[in-house]
């Protein structure tokens, strides 16, 4: 009984946590654009094609059985052998499909991202890490489709969120009228951790398989991991799958979103004239070339 007692309080502690994290605001748009227009897929099909059939494409394939089949293809880590900027360079002649907000190449994102979170004089390793977390993308120059690449990720083997980005979508997965997987837990239990989750499988969780042996600080690599996953940290769905750890570490992700997602308003960065600094950052948490 005592057992059964000390899982209820965690469970209350954190669904006490989530609530408050989700009411807090952390981070301001510092942008001329007005903060509605980020991320806005409400308007019609027709003014954003492109976004909205890779959605459709993205819903439809997004299954456990695709994530398991990606996570043990991309895990060995067998694919490269390079470094950091060299894949920052490789990147600059992809643009993400899912974005409805930029159409620039991947490094200047980066650069915007970096660039933001280093004027608020953020630690270095916050700076570093809105400078690499897209590099996951690179699945795309190894032959990946994008609808497994970029765009939100949500849990699978379970029951899809209604908050997920069109969600309509997602009535097109065959989990969707799994017997486990429709059901509001499916394969996990509750407060299991999002350690413990799949995810849609993209740039988020290679690169973090990529970086989880370098060194970085666990807040870092927690954003790599988590960052497209708007449905939790923006909306507040999910905290039924959610432990402690998640509830400490989610604030991270939520400071990180400021750089990630209102920069791509700013100017286009001079790329030579800051590389100089990025190399020397890089180097104090990478060496010269890593496994992808």
């Amino acid at each position: 009984m005592r057992i059964i007692s000390s899982q209820l309080s965690e469970a209350i502690k954190v669904t006490e946590a989530w609530e408050g994290f989700i009411q807090t605001k952390y981070g301001t748009n510092k942008s001329d654009k007005e903060t509605s227009a980020f991320r806005d897929y409400t308007v019609a099909d027709e003014e954003q094609p492109l976004v909205s059939a890779f959605y459709r494409e993205n819903h439809q394939k997004q299954t456990l059985a695709h994530v398991l089949h990606q996570k043990k293809v991309y895990g060995s880590l067998d694919h490269a052998i390079m470094g950091i900027w060299e894949a920052l360079e490789l990147l600059d002649t992809l643009i993400d499909e899912s974005d409805p907000d930029t159409h620039m190449t991947q490094i200047v994102h980066s650069l915007q991202s970096a660039e933001a979170a280093r004027r608020d004089g953020q630690p270095r390793w916050m700076i570093l890490t809105a400078l690499i977390h897209d590099l996951g993308k690179y699945l795309f120059f190894l032959g990946e489709p994008q609808w497994t690449v970029v765009g939100d990720t949500f849990p699978v083997g379970c029951a899809f969120s209604p908050k997920i980005v069109y969600h309509r979508y997602l009535q097109e997965n065959p989990d969707n009228d799994h017997p486990v997987y429709s059901t509001r837990y499916g394969i996990y239990s509750p407060h299991c951790g999002l350690d413990n989750v799949h995810l849609s499988y993209g740039h988020d969780e290679y690169f973090y398989q990529v970086c989880k042996n370098h060194g970085l600080p666990a807040e870092a690599l927690y954003i790599l991991r988590y960052h497209s996953f708007y449905a939790c940290h923006t909306d507040g769905e999910y905290a039924w799958l959610l432990n402690e750890k998640d509830t400490d570490m989610m604030p991270w992700v939520k400071t990180f979103n400021q750089y990630d997602l209102y920069s791509k308003a700013e100017a286009v960065p001079d790329v030579e004239a800051l590389k100089p600094f990025y190399l020397d950052l890089i180097h104090e948490f990478f060496p010269q070339q890593i496994k992808w």
